[in-house]
């Protein structure tokens, strides 16, 4: 459980970091624009501009909220069931390991179908 909350969260650290980068490549593109168009352009566009880059970053600071809760709550629920699971195998350790050879046997299976193909 705990891997796959460091999991969870290593995803959403990769997709919050790639959405970071294309924030920062567009926030420089929206600047080269508005220095190109800046000679031909009349306040409008800039305030379009500038419009849109508080809402690139708005939607940015949003995103990344929401992956923080995200996490959170699947950490919390990870932590929650983790001791559950534990007690559960404290109390019938040999049904434990019988069922995680059969969830192993089932898996090595899948994955042995699916390579062949």
């Amino acid at each position: 459980m705990a891997d796959r909350t460091k999991k969870n969260a290593d995803k959403l650290d990769s997709r919050l970091g790639a959405l970071r980068s294309e924030l920062e490549t567009l926030e420089g593109d929206m600047k080269k624009v508005a220095g190109d168009v800046e000679g031909i352009a009349d306040n409008r566009v800039h305030l379009a501009l500038r419009k849109a880059e508080d809402v690139a970053h708005g939607a940015y600071r949003l995103a990344e909220e929401t992956a923080a809760h995200a996490v959170h709550d699947v950490d919390d629920w990870a932590s929650g069931n983790l001791e559950s699971a534990r007690k559960s195998i404290r109390a019938q350790p040999l049904s434990a390991l019988a069922w995680s050879i059969g969830a192993g046997a089932l898996l090595g299976a899948i994955v042995g179908v699916a390579s062949r193909r």
